[in-house]
């Protein structure tokens, strides 16, 4: 597999303060490469660079001797209702910021290798029990609709000729934040359960190989387009918490009726209680090695 030469390189990361984020760029930093923060606030540190994703404004000096730009940004999908403000946020948030991204990158006199843009497996939308991979249309309603712009959004970094390349994450395994972030303390107090039927398909994937995926693909010069990241064994949310509770040895006795997450949740309880059994096809065909491919490691890493 050709491999990009990253020795001492330079990365400029969007989103470097989120879950993925901030795992991304101490792994970078770890090995010695130079990690660009893009934010939205007046610069603090050397190593921030100002954009404004909302005004479709990058400093673009900042992202000059860059060897990959990554975009990891875009407001929390269940951190609010999906009132209409909302759900345009989220769609700014991201479509907004992808097209800032790539179009400040394809500016560039000697532009990156690799533009890596991260979106996720929404873009599927309830596929049942059926499983997909990256050969799936898109499904229908918000959540797809959203990802489809979101990933053509990247399209003047691929019409520069940069090698762009579409991460789809799927739920995160992770003590600090995302879906796990929340299910972690209740899972603890004893208070976690199934929700809905419990039969929806949940495509998880450990923080330890979110990061090492992207890595992957970031430094792999054959690799562009759409990529899965999710675990080689998508598994039903009834055996997420039965998972959970193995491995935090408390009971799981408190199932969420459907009904009331609709209520607490809204539209985004669609979301919840819809199925996507998502593949890495690609991933696993490009050479990727999973180190925490079943459910149960994956909990033991986040804890770890």
């Amino acid at each position: 597999m050709d491999r990009m030469d990253t020795t001492q390189s330079r990365v400029a990361v969007a989103g470097a303060s989120g879950l993925i984020g901030t795992a991304l760029t101490r792994s970078l930093a770890a090995d010695g490469h130079d990690v660009v923060r893009l934010v939205r606030r007046t610069p603090r540190a050397g190593d921030e660079v100002r954009w404004d994703p909302h005004k479709e404004y990058v400093d673009t000096a900042g992202l000059v001797g860059c060897t990959a730009v990554v975009n990891l940004a875009g407001a929390g999908i269940g951190d609010h209702r999906w009132t209409a403000a909302y759900k345009r946020e989220l769609r700014d948030s991201r479509v907004l910021g992808t097209r800032t991204l790539a179009e400040a990158v394809a500016s560039l006199d000697a532009p990156p290798q690799v533009f890596l843009n991260a979106g996720a497996i929404g873009y599927y939308g309830d596929t049942g029990a059926r499983a997909v991979d990256e050969t799936a249309p898109a499904g229908d309603g918000f959540l797809p609709s959203l990802c489809v712009e979101w990933e053509e959004a990247a399209g003047a970094a691929r019409g520069a000729g940069i090698r762009t390349v579409l991460a789809r994450n799927g739920l995160v395994v992770g003590r600090e934040g995302g879906a796990w972030g929340r299910l972690f303390p209740l899972f603890k107090a004893g208070l976690g359960g199934q929700l809905g039927n419990g039969r929806q398909y949940w495509s998880h994937i450990s923080l330890h190989d979110a990061v090492a995926a992207l890595r992957h693909l970031i430094d792999t010069r054959t690799l562009s387009g759409p990529f899965n990241l999710t675990a080689p064994d998508p598994v039903t949310n009834r055996e997420v918490t039965a998972a959970m509770g193995r491995v935090l040895k408390r009971p799981t006795l408190l199932p969420v009726p459907a009904p009331a997450l609709r209520l607490a949740l809204g539209e985004m309880a669609g979301d919840v209680l819809g199925s996507q059994r998502v593949l890495p096809t690609r991933l696993l065909e490009s050479g990727f090695a999973f180190a925490f491919p079943g459910i149960d490691d994956s909990i033991r890493a986040a804890l770890a």
